[in-house]
């Protein structure tokens, strides 16, 4: 019988597309980048998601984020997303959390219940904390390096961190994981070097620097990464917990 995921299944098969439902993914930001992962991985058939971020849909974010429009303004992002998840897959389990990621904050996830962590986020201190929290519970993670005030979207790439070039946060992220003795951490990032934006958004502001956006830059990164989360997924050999 067909349904919303045939097409899927006629690549992937029947055993890994049970797989895939049986699966708990947390996504960590739930903006630009974060939206698109949902997104892929709601119409991709994963069963289960954390979405975490404590941010509202704004106007400025309709440029760039799937779940931001006109309708959308003004709701909790983790709210907008999970009735989005909801209206293509009514089965998927969704948790939401209002809740900047910080070292701080860390202690209410257990990352011993994911299949998989996404990053999303653009702190580097709670990028650092997410990818320590994920490797400690042996969880697979996926970091998104920068992606704002660049425009071309055909040079992002997967990468080790280590194996980085150009992109400012992935340097400092190179760094910070030496520093914590984190041997590898599977990231998208560009060697693009980011552009000077025309206009300083954050004027008269307490705000840092806000970076220029477009509506084809954070959704190929956040695609990028739904897929390689569930390739690694199907390709993960099944246990006999998972037979059974």
């Amino acid at each position: 019988m067909l349904d919303q995921f045939s097409r899927t299944r006629i690549l992937y098969g029947e055993e890994t597309m049970g797989r895939l439902a049986s699966s708990r993914v947390a996504v960590f930001g739930i903006g630009g980048v974060g939206g698109y992962v949902v997104e892929a991985l709601a119409r991709s058939g994963i069963g289960a998601m954390d979405l975490v971020d404590n941010d509202k849909v704004c106007l400025t974010n309709i440029n760039r984020q799937i779940i931001a429009t006109t309708k959308t303004v003004g709701e909790y992002k983790v709210d907008v997303a999970k009735e989005r998840v909801h209206d293509i897959n009514p089965d998927c389990k969704v948790e939401t959390y209002k809740t900047f990621f910080l070292p701080e904050t860390q202690d209410q996830f257990d990352f011993k219940k994911y299949d998989y962590v996404v990053d999303a986020i653009d702190t580097v201190t709670g990028k650092l904390a997410i990818v320590e929290k994920a490797k400690e519970a042996g969880v697979p993670v996926i970091s998104s390096m920068g992606a704002g005030n660049k425009v071309n979207a055909a040079m992002f790439e997967v990468a080790d961190i280590y194996k980085t070039s150009i992109c400012p946060l992935a340097k400092v992220m190179r760094r910070e994981c030496k520093k914590r003795n984190i041997d590898s951490l599977k990231v998208v990032y560009s060697k693009e070097k980011p552009i000077s934006p025309l206009e300083d958004l954050s004027a008269g502001t307490q705000k840092r620097a806000v970076p220029g956006s477009t509506a084809f830059v954070p959704s190929v990164v956040g695609l990028i990464i739904a897929g390689e989360v569930i390739n690694d997924i199907a390709k993960k050999p099944v246990t006999v917990k998972e037979r059974v």
